[in-house]
């Protein structure tokens, strides 16, 4: 873990986040399936998880601070820039949390805090 540093969020998702999570779902899941979880996340509360948890729920690894990806995120919260929420989706049937958009981002703030409280949507 790097230095702790204050993480600035938008109060909402981008509306470019749900084109992504749509496209990453449609990987997974039918056309159908993917709408209806889409239109879920436009409409869920924002809750707050921390980022080691999500980590944990979600199963995935953690991607390294040379991805470049992670770390234009990194860049933004050292310039202070408010990242977007991110979206999650539920799946009971693996008992696992999909990250369905913003994995970069949230590898960029484990770098800094494990702890940090992360806004996300997740249905």
């Amino acid at each position: 873990m790097s230095k702790k540093i204050n993480v600035a969020w938008l109060p909402e998702p981008e509306e470019k986040n749900y084109p992504a999570a749509e496209s990453y779902l449609g990987l997974l899941y039918d056309d159908k399936a993917v709408k209806v979880m889409v239109a879920k996340l436009r409409t869920a509360p924002i809750s707050l998880f921390k980022v080691k948890d999500i980590f944990r729920a979600s199963g995935l690894s953690l991607l390294g601070v040379s991805n470049s990806h992670v770390e234009r995120d990194q860049e933004k919260i050292e310039d202070g820039k408010s990242l977007s929420p991110i979206l999650l989706v539920r799946d009971p049937h693996n008992s696992k949390v999909i990250i369905a958009d913003g994995y970069h981002r949230m590898c960029a703030v484990y770098s800094y805090n494990e702890d940090e409280l992360i806004p996300c949507k997740i249905v």
